[in-house]
């Protein structure tokens, strides 16, 4: 049978470096291998009952089985300006400053297609999300990578960006809490971002997908709440951390009206919008009590702190993040970020992800992620206290 070759924009993308650890866990699972999954970002508590029973309802409407407007019914922008109102008290022009998305995903990789040009250049934070590079590399963009530095609290330093560059860059990455790190940001660094971004003409794009978990008494920050948010970027917010809607694929992106106004339009060209039913279960995950919202992050934060204790007690240092479900772990002298990974899945059946997946700074860490029970998570300590690769860190504390 003929095999027809790939376009050369398919074979320009980045390697889907994650594939290959989900490969990897399949096959251990498979093997019969009882593996505590720590790599993975998927949560792992279903989608809260109000939500599912909103979808139930919406879905006996016969005005749901139909295609559904193309930028999204205006009740559900209503609402994610609602939301906006109330959790972060920022005015919000429903029907100019909000995108509907198929996922937060969406909308991160189509930016760089409705902004950019061939040849153009993107700042990118490093470690960072993948499929950042993935947009870029659609469409016919270059990247600069930001280091991401635990001296500097994990946040790009701009001032050490070199100045033809800036001049050159016409899109900005930013995602606080932090994937893969844990950081969190503060007004005075988006007010900072803000500045940066106005002198060079840059448009801000903040990956806001963790905004619902924050630890130690402490919410996360929208950009948005931010003086001049809107005027120099947007933000993109996803349903899929904060409701447990990661298979329904809808999130939005809030912000500046000519950006949004580019998303909508290739997606006009791209998408007949979302299922009706779903949208209106997006409503309602957004207009409802936020209560299981904030009780989900209580759940996060016992996980945390069971997983940094038991790390402690073996001799793994490591600081606890202060936002998202992922820590950020330093591996042992002597490997690189994969051959840990490796060895905690041949050795303890316990799957995280390598740092270098997320960028050339990520290489020496690991991340895990906070997506098991605290009885899996107890147990993964004691499959790690067993293996003794932090057993002299132990003796020259004793």
């Amino acid at each position: 049978m003929k095999e027809f070759k790939q376009s050369n924009l398919l074979q320009a993308l980045p390697d889907q470096f994650f594939a290959k650890l989900s490969k990897k866990v399949a096959e251990a699972v498979h093997e019969g291998r009882d593996i505590i999954n720590l790599g993975q970002g998927n949560p792992d508590q279903p989608t809260f009952p109000h939500i599912v029973e909103a979808l139930k309802q919406a879905a006996d409407r016969p005005i749901n089985h139909k295609y559904s407007p193309f930028k999204g019914f205006p009740y559900i922008k209503q609402a994610c300006a609602e939301f906006y109102k109330r959790e972060y008290g920022v005015e919000v022009d429903p029907e100019r400053e909000v995108a509907l998305l198929f996922g937060g995903k969406t909308g991160l990789v189509e930016l760089p297609q409705v902004l950019l040009n061939s040849g153009d250049l993107v700042l990118v934070p490093d470690p960072g999300y993948p499929d950042y590079w993935s947009g870029i590399a659609l469409a016919g963009a270059e990247m600069y990578r930001m280091p991401l530095k635990k001296e500097n609290r994990f946040l790009p330093q701009y001032e050490a960006i070199p100045e033809e560059i800036c001049k050159r860059a016409k899109l900005l990455f930013i995602n606080y809490p932090n994937n893969p790190t844990g950081a969190v940001a503060d007004l005075e660094f988006f007010e900072q971002t803000i500045e940066f971004a106005h002198k060079h003409e840059i448009c801000v794009v903040h990956d806001f997908a963790y905004g619902a978990i924050g630890f130690d008494g402490k919410k996360p920050v929208s950009y948005l709440e931010a003086d001049r948010a809107k005027a120099t970027g947007l933000e993109i917010y996803t349903l899929s951390k904060t409701y447990n809607m990661a298979g329904w694929r809808v999130g939005f992106a809030v912000g500046n009206p000519s950006v949004i106004a580019a998303l909508e339009l290739l997606q006009d060209h791209l998408h007949c919008s979302i299922f009706g039913a779903v949208q209106e279960a997006a409503a309602a995950a957004l207009l409802s009590s936020q209560e299981c919202v904030y009780e989900q992050a209580k759940l996060y934060e016992r996980r945390r702190d069971v997983w940094m204790k038991g790390l402690s007690d073996i001799g793994w240092e490591a600081d606890a993040p202060a936002g998202s479900f992922f820590t950020w772990l330093k591996v042992p002298d002597g490997y690189t970020s994969e051959q840990f990974s490796d060895l905690l899945l041949n050795e303890a059946n316990i799957a995280v992800a390598p740092g270098a997946g997320f960028g050339a700074h990520g290489e020496g860490y690991v991340r895990a992620g906070m997506l098991a029970s605290e009885e899996r998570i107890r147990e993964a300590i004691d499959r790690l206290k067993k293996i003794n690769i932090f057993k002299k860190n132990v003796d020259s504390q004793a």
